[in-house]
């Protein structure tokens, strides 16, 4: 007898529970999407059909998911795509996974671009283009320059921008600033690697599966954003403001290195969860 949707919700929430130490509400969702993506169906109708089994095929192809979901595999990875800042990105193991505390990054920007003017922004390793696009989709006024050294993840985010329609975000190829010669902005964003090489957590759930090179940064986390924080000036615009994300306890740190460069105005700013997510600091050349 084959399994209608109700019971594979109910049955499958509870082996990922197990499995990934998920709450049961979580759990429930994962399996939704899985659903949702192998029947191409909203989540409405998915619960208003309850009763109805999947056909053959439709249950192989949900098994194979589901089998790579109980291994750890992300679910950004399974569904090929994860929602930022209100837009839906693709994402593939060439790119990290967007999460919502990074949309501080992007409010914080919006917050120190020019306003009704043009201007110029750049984002440092931008993966998906999930930062760089969603500045540019929010400021269609705005130039958005977006730059990677892989070239994979960069063929991610121009289907990111062609899917998004975004037509102000040009994607480079460059290791940081090396293809920037004399170019200059109002404000550098950046989500650069930030975990030290040795990090346990490297080993760990969704870090697991994704690239390790966007993830490690030397011994202490901190070698790309001493990179960054080195150059950013020679490419800020008279006031302009470099803001990137670091690791939880690495605020003190950034802000040091800020100070250190020359920046004014230096701050760190916290996520909905307390942490001391992103700092910054403003031009003073």
């Amino acid at each position: 007898m084959k399994s209608s949707i109700r019971d594979i919700l109910r049955n499958d929430g509870k082996r990922l529970e197990a499995a990934l130490l998920l709450d049961a509400g979580s759990a429930r969702i994962e399996v939704q999407c899985l659903l949702q993506a192998v029947l191409q169906v909203n989540r409405a109708w998915l619960l208003t059909h309850a009763e109805q089994p999947l056909d053959d095929q439709q249950q192989a192809r949900y098994a194979a998911l589901l089998e790579r979901r109980l291994c750890g595999e992300p679910i950004a990875y399974l569904l090929a795509s994860r929602e930022f800042y209100g837009l839906a990105f693709k994402v593939t193991p060439d790119t990290l996974i967007p999460r919502h505390e990074t949309e501080l990054l992007v409010e914080l920007a919006l917050q120190r671009m020019p306003q009704l003017q043009k201007c110029r922004v750049l984002d440092l390793g931008t993966g998906s283009g999930a930062i760089a696009l969603s500045i540019a989709h929010a400021r269609p006024d705005a130039e958005v320059v977006a730059v990677d050294v892989s070239a994979a993840a960069l063929a991610v985010a121009q289907d990111n921008a062609q899917h998004l329609q975004v037509n102000n975000a040009t994607l480079l190829h460059s290791d940081w600033f090396s293809a920037l010669q004399g170019e200059c902005f109002d404000v550098i964003v950046s989500n650069p690697p930030y975990i030290a090489a040795g990090d346990a957590h490297l080993e760990q759930g969704d870090l697991r599966f994704e690239p390790l090179a966007a993830l490690a940064s030397g011994a202490d986390g901190l070698r790309d954003i001493r990179r960054i924080v080195a150059t950013a000036q020679h490419h800020l615009k008279a006031g302009g403001w470099l803001l990137f994300e670091h690791g939880y306890d690495q605020a003190a740190a950034a802000r040091a290195l800020l100070q250190q460069a020359g920046f004014a105005e230096v701050f760190s700013a916290r996520d909905l969860a307390g942490i001391e997510r992103v700092s910054g600091g403003r031009s003073s050349l």
